[in-house]
């Protein structure tokens, strides 16, 4: 069957099997920052939005984005370049192979949400797993992007004190002074394994679940 769609705004049509998944076919068109993680949509590695809205790829055939817009990491790298390095300065980057997943999840976050609480952070990221940071890194990075979006009245670091071009700035004291276990998603009563987080719901209605 052929399958016609907008890939990153760029029109995209391939012959494809069936029962092919999203995640294979953008990564077969070179969208590699969308990685294969759990294969059982628990993990949120292969974010991706679809028509703006995050799905989970490795659960939702390819057929269901037939003649909608398809956007990873490689298509939002203007939109992910304002808060990334807030990310990466609170050393929220170790392996990086969940980094992705994180980085799509919080654009569409902040695109429903511009101004979320610390709790609504969580729970929208809750589906996101990582082995190595234990998510203090990533709340405490999208805290600080918003912190200085807001005293500087506009997205980006430029002219922030304390930070540099990419926007880094240094809140690690914010980071030490935050117990950790306040930072978990459990501690808001979100089970970052068994909570659906936004992908899943997405998916979910889409009805995009693969058996």
């Amino acid at each position: 069957m052929e399958v016609k769609l907008t890939l990153n705004g760029r029109k995209v049509a391939d012959d494809v099997a069936a029962d092919m998944l999203l995640i294979d076919f953008v990564r077969a068109h070179g969208c590699t920052s969308v990685k294969r993680g759990c294969e059982t949509s628990a993990c949120g590695l292969c974010t991706v939005l679809l028509d703006g809205v995050p799905v989970l790829s490795c659960s939702t055939l390819v057929a269901r984005a037939a003649g909608r817009n398809v956007q990873t990491l490689e298509g939002l790298q203007d939109e992910a370049s304002a808060f990334v390095g807030f990310i990466a300065d609170q050393g929220a980057e170790q392996c990086g192979f969940c980094n992705p997943g994180f980085v799509m999840n919080t654009i569409a976050l902040l695109r429903e949400n511009p101004d979320p609480t610390d709790e609504e952070i969580l729970a929208y990221l809750a589906g996101n797993l990582c082995r190595c940071s234990g998510y203090v890194g990533q709340l405490c990075g999208i805290r600080a992007f918003l912190d200085a979006r807001d005293s500087e009245g506009a997205v980006g670091a430029e002219g922030v004190e304390g930070a540099d071009g990419l926007g880094n700035v240094d809140v690690a004291s914010s980071a030490q002074d935050a117990p950790e276990a306040a930072l978990s998603p459990k501690a808001s009563g979100v089970d970052g394994a068994a909570a659906a987080p936004a992908a899943t719901r997405k998916a979910g209605a889409e009805g995009g679940s693969h058996e």
